[in-house]
Order: structure tokens, then sequence, then C-alpha cells
């Protein structure tokens, strides 16, 4: 439980805890019940973590707790990160060609190019990637690899890989992935008008 609440657990990192959270999860799940929380554990692809319930709704008689598990809102480059990432490892799966995705920082600025306002000059554009990345790798859905760990030959101009952790499954499902091309649109309108934003002088802080 203690290790759960610190973050994700997952089997490749730990495999004794992994072990004893397969015999005990039952009663994981009854202590983590006491607290308001879900266990989500999925064993094919090797991850647990503990998540808040959902509040209840409008009109329900229900004491409204503290959440032990924090929200965070993204920004809407985190989001579409998040976004290019999971149709990445849809493909990546759909082809059966391993069970790692690891991509390179340039694989990476070239997923983002497309979606980011054309005016958008090199420089601005890498440096707001690596802006995005710093916070995806903290959310804990892509892990930075040292250069002898990563499955691909590094890149010259930048020897950085990461691996795309696939909890990102378990947040961004099957049908919000049939709904990419119109969420994709929102965020290149967004994009595009806070980009017009600045152009024009007002704060980044109105995304």
């Amino acid at each position: 439980m203690v290790q759960l609440l610190k973050g994700v657990l997952y089997r490749e990192d730990d495999e004794p805890q992994w072990a004893s959270l397969l015999r005990l999860q039952s009663r994981v799940r009854e202590h983590a019940a006491v607290l308001l929380l879900d266990l989500v554990l999925d064993e094919a692809e090797g991850y647990a973590f503990l998540k808040s319930r959902p509040d209840p709704e409008e009109g329900e008689v229900a004491v409204r707790m503290p959440r032990l598990v924090a929200r965070r809102p993204l920004s809407y480059p985190v989001s579409l990160m998040l976004a290019l990432l999971r149709k990445r490892l849809a493909e990546f799966d759909a082809g059966g060609g391993g069970t790692r995705l690891v991509l390179s920082r340039d694989d990476l600025v070239e997923l983002m190019r497309v979606f980011l306002p054309s005016g958008t000059n090199e420089v601005r554009l890498i440096d707001q990637v690596d802006s995005t990345l710093g916070k995806v790798v903290d959310l804990g859905f892509l892990r930075r690899l040292k250069p002898a760990a990563a499955s691909t030959k590094p890149v010259a101009s930048d020897p950085a890989m990461y691996e795309v952790r696939r909890i990102l499954k378990a947040y961004v499902d099957a049908q919000w992935l049939a709904d990419f091309d119109a969420r994709l649109e929102v965020y290149r309108t967004a994009l595009s008008g806070a980009a017009q934003d600045r152009d024009d002088g007002k704060g980044a802080g109105d995304v």
C-alpha cells in the first residue's frame, strides 16, 4: 500500500514487490477501499496504481472526502503529446514489433511539429518540446533511458531516448482513441490561437 500510494508500481522495476501485490491483491483492494481508492492492476502490461473513486453526482447523498491522489490539470501541449504517444503506441502494438516502444527526442519533435503553428522557428519548437517532454516524464508516461538501455541506435545530435510507458493505455482508452482526429483538431486550433495571442502581446497563461 505504501508503495502504491507513492506512485505506479511496475513489474519490471520491482519483481518481488509485484509478486507480493499479486498474492495480496484482495487485501490491498480492501485497504484501498477504506481510503475511497480503487486498485487498477494490469497483469498483462505489468503495472498497478491507485485511483480515487469518482466524486458523488449532484443530488447524491454522500460525504465529499479529501483526495489522496491529486488531479493534475494538463496544458494543451502535454495533452497533445499524450494523444500522439497513445496513437503511436497503438500503431506499434498493431505491428507486433515488440513490447517496448522507444523514441528519440528527434522522433518526438517530429510528432509535435505537424501540430504546432507553421511560423514556429526551430529553436522555439525544440524548447517547447523539451519543456513538454519534461512534464510528460514527470507524469510517468515517458521514461528517459540511459544510452546503453535504448534498443534503438542513438541519434548523433541528441542521444536522449525515451520509452513510452504502457500505463498510458490506462489513461487514454480505446473510445478516446476513436475520437483521436477530432481531438487533434481541437489541439491544433487551441495551439494556433495561443500563438496568435503571443503575437498580439497576450500572455501564454490564457490557454
